[in-house]
Order: structure tokens, then C-alpha cells, then sequence
């Protein structure tokens, strides 16, 4: 039973992908391909908690409860150049994403419950590093 309708696999199989492709439609209509500036780091979830600026971009750090996420975006989104960005939390292993972007590197994402981070970004050959943070 569906609602107290009594709907058969291949109507529920129906109704699902109808529902997929409306999402996926909402997703693009509402997010689509002009987003910039701030909302280009909207894929870590979590608040704000520091961002660091430097020559060529900054590198946006957000808190969760559990997680911590990074991402270093470009001042000037174009061309594509070297980018990257780590994020490692103390007794950690560092997780990274680099390689030839046009305007951000990331989001990386590190459990860090009670742990501080430390953070480093770069944006074509200009780095910024923080020392350990949000402890």
C-alpha cells in the first residue's frame, strides 16, 4: 500500500525517476551554471570559521560538529592554473586536492570532533598556510 492507494512496483519504479528527474531539474534551475564568488564554496556544509586571503585567492575554512571542510578559491575565476588545497587534522593523515583548476580546488572534508587543523591553499604559485586552528 502507497497512501492507502495500492500502487504496483512499476508504478513506485515510475514515480521515483519522476521525482529524480524533478530534482535534478530544481538542482540545476536553482544552482546552475552562473553561480560564483561566495557560493562557489557551498559544497562543505558547516559554518563559516575562517578564511584566509592571499595575492592570488583565499582558502575558506567550515565547521560542523564532526567535520571540518576546505576550499581554496581563486580571486580572479578564468584561466586554468595549479591549485590546490590540504586540510589535516592533529594525528591525522592530510586530506588534498590539487591539480590544474579555473576557480576553486576542494572541498576536502577531515573528521576533526575535538581535534584542531591545520590548512594550506594555493592559487598559481602563491600559498597560504594556517597553523593549527579551531581547536
Amino acid at each position: 500500500m502507497f497512501g492507502g492507494i495500492g500502487v504496483t512496483a512499476r508504478g513506485r519504479r515510475l514515480l521515483g525517476a519522476l521525482l529524480a528527474v524533478l530534482l535534478a531539474v530544481g538542482t540545476l534551475t536553482f544552482a546552475g551554471p552562473g553561480v560564483r564568488g561566495a557560493d562557489a564554496a557551498s559544497a562543505c556544509v558547516g559554518r563559516a570559521a575562517k578564511t584566509v586571503t592571499f595575492a592570488t585567492g583565499e582558502l575558506r575554512l567550515y565547521r560542523s560538529r564532526q567535520y571540518v571542510c576546505a576550499v581554496t578559491v581563486a580571486k580572479n575565476p578564468g584561466a586554468r592554473r595549479a591549485m590546490s588545497v590540504s586540510l589535516q587534522p592533529r594525528g591525522g593523515r592530510p586530506a588534498v586536492d590539487s591539480g590544474r583548476f579555473t576557480r576553486q580546488a576542494g572541498p576536502v572534508t577531515v573528521h576533526a570532533l575535538n581535534r584542531c587543523v591545520r590548512a594550506s591553499g594555493s592559487v598559481a604559485g602563491r600559498s597560504v598556510s594556517t597553523g593549527w586552528v579551531l581547536c
